[in-house]
């Protein structure tokens, strides 16, 4: 097995250069390379010391922190798996993630143990260990403060590793139309890829600080937010959240000169106070979510940088295409051009379209994972055999100079500003409510978000229920981003002739009843 690249190896800007500003009051915390290494190894020994190794699942349930990147760089470290996860999800879509994917242990915030937070309660269902991990200010370290062994409890220490380029460092979920989310496992060598991607596209160097606004617990954030700037020695700006009141304070102050991030933040910043001057940016990149070119024009209007559209999938570890800086050409409405990645658009049976022809755009690279984990029928249908052509599901073309115009989705779900969510997911959701007798979730047209939530739902016989109602019950059950804009009652459920239901029928049929009644 070869020892490189490893997100180790590829992380190695001057050792007394700045890699990491946390904006925190009193003061920000002002991490160098040096520090971020030793902080990392430390970490790493305390892993170990629990029983943490090779291929042991690290579930990390915090914000964007210093301690989110400690834990999930020290976690690829030991040769170990590290699965972020959205911290605002509720108890039950904890247990799904920490069950499939049998996690050793759930990182979580310093009081969430005791407060018996969502995912602490999760963890202790399926027998995890619990450790709250946080910056601890006195010690001036990253604290591993472990509440519960479960699994660990008896286990030997392991010794400290060094990772191997082909070790899975990474595993997210990413929803699929069959409803149940797919584990995507990503090595060392596909995440150092994309690193390597990005780098290249952006021209990415250690005089480069990019404003982190996106989460580190979704692909965007953490590849191109977070491991490609610190894989060309330049530094991140990492708040807690993105902040539409303190962007442009922190951007300053900072001195960041681009970032990233979905079309949604992108018009929250347009319709924020700006300041004068703007500052200089380099440049500003948008993805996960289309790009509508009024708004592409808008933004090099009001920042005067250079907006570059990508797109990019979890299971090629993030970027595939972008847009490029100038002086070379780059076209709105476009996703640009490939990107150390092999796109060719494809037809069902896997041969090439002509140029300018629709067809499936589809990939091939070393920064796409080699399958699904214990999906044997996901796997199947997602590659073309035998070219090995990842199917990403979208519609597109190739124009004249190449660049990729995705046209439409072939799979179904709502991409509610860059969040992938399954609507089989909300179906099933809803019908476990006692008064929904059926339900169809689709996406409709946001101005914000691109998509949003709709859902058809017809109750059972002498059932009342509400729209606000049906959503406060959603509350407990999904996260908040989740939960459906719009609510369509119907009598009957629209069906195709042979008795099935197309979500593109049941979407166009309620959308001309609401239109009707303006």
């Amino acid at each position: 097995m070869s020892t490189t690249p490893t997100l180790r190896s590829e992380i190695n800007g001057d050792a007394k250069s700045v890699a990491v500003i946390v904006p925190s009051k009193p003061e920000p915390l002002t991490v160098t390379y040096a520090g971020l290494e030793s902080e990392c190894l430390a970490f790493q020994r305390k892993l170990a010391d629990l029983g943490i190794g090779h291929a042991s699942p690290v579930s990390i349930a915090t914000a964007n922190s210093y301690e989110f990147i400690v834990s999930f760089l020290a976690t690829s470290w030991q040769r170990a798996i590290a699965a972020p996860l959205n911290p605002a999800y509720k108890q039950e879509e904890f247990e799904f993630y920490i069950d499939d994917l049998k996690s050793a242990i759930v990182l979580v915030p310093r009081g969430d143990y005791e407060a018996g937070a969502p995912a602490v309660l999760a963890a202790q269902k399926y027998n995890a260990a619990v450790a709250e991990c946080y910056w601890d200010d006195v010690k001036k370290e990253v604290a591993l403060d472990v509440k519960e062994l479960g699994q660990l409890k008896g286990k030997a220490q392991e010794k400290v590793l060094e990772a191997q380029s082909d070790d899975i460092a990474l595993v997210l979920h990413t929803s699929g139309t069959t409803g149940r989310p797919k584990a995507v496992p990503l090595t060392h060598a596909n995440l150092s890829r994309t690193m390597e991607n990005i780098r290249g596209t952006y021209q990415l160097t250690a005089k480069d600080r990019d404003m982190l606004v996106m989460p580190l617990f979704h692909v965007h954030g953490l590849l191109c937010g977070l491991l490609a700037p610190l894989s060309s020695g330049g530094s991140v700006v990492v708040p807690t959240k993105f902040s539409a009141s303190e962007f442009w304070a922190d951007f300053i102050a900072f001195k960041a000169n681009w970032y990233t991030a979905v079309p949604t933040i992108h018009q929250i910043l347009l319709k924020s106070a700006m300041p004068d001057p703007v500052p200089q940016i380099r440049f500003i990149r948008s993805c996960s979510s289309p790009l509508s070119p009024a708004v592409f024009e808008k933004l090099e209007a009001a920042f005067h940088a250079p907006v570059l559209e990508a797109y990019a999938m979890t299971e090629a570890s993030h970027q595939m295409t972008s847009n490029p800086l100038p002086p070379a050409q780059r076209k709105p409405g476009t996703v640009g051009l490939g990107q150390g990645v092999e796109v060719k658009i494809l037809s069902d049976t896997g041969d090439e379209v002509p140029q300018g022809s629709e067809g499936e755009i589809c990939i091939r690279g070393s920064n796409v994972t080699a399958g699904y984990l214990n999906n044997p029928d996901a796997n199947a249908s997602s590659f073309h055999q035998p070219s090995n052509f990842f199917r990403t599901g979208d519609q597109g073309r190739l124009d004249e100079d190449g660049y990729v115009q995705i046209t439409g989705r072939i799979k179904e779900l709502i991409n509610k500003g860059g969040e992938k969510i399954s609507p089989i997911e909300l179906d099933n959701v809803l019908t476990r409510h006692p008064a929904v007798a059926e339900a169809v979730s689709f996406a409709t047209p946001d101005e914000m978000y691109g998509q949003d939530i709709g859902v058809a739902v017809v109750l059972r016989p002498g059932e009342k229920l509400e729209q606000d109602e049906l959503r406060a019950w959603m509350a407990e059950k999904v996260a908040k981003f989740k939960i459906p804009r719009k609510i369509y009652f119907t009598e009957v459920m629209p069906k195709t002739a042979t008795g099935k239901i197309q979500r593109r029928i049941v979407a166009d049929t309620m959308q001309k009843q609401d239109a009707s009644r303006l």
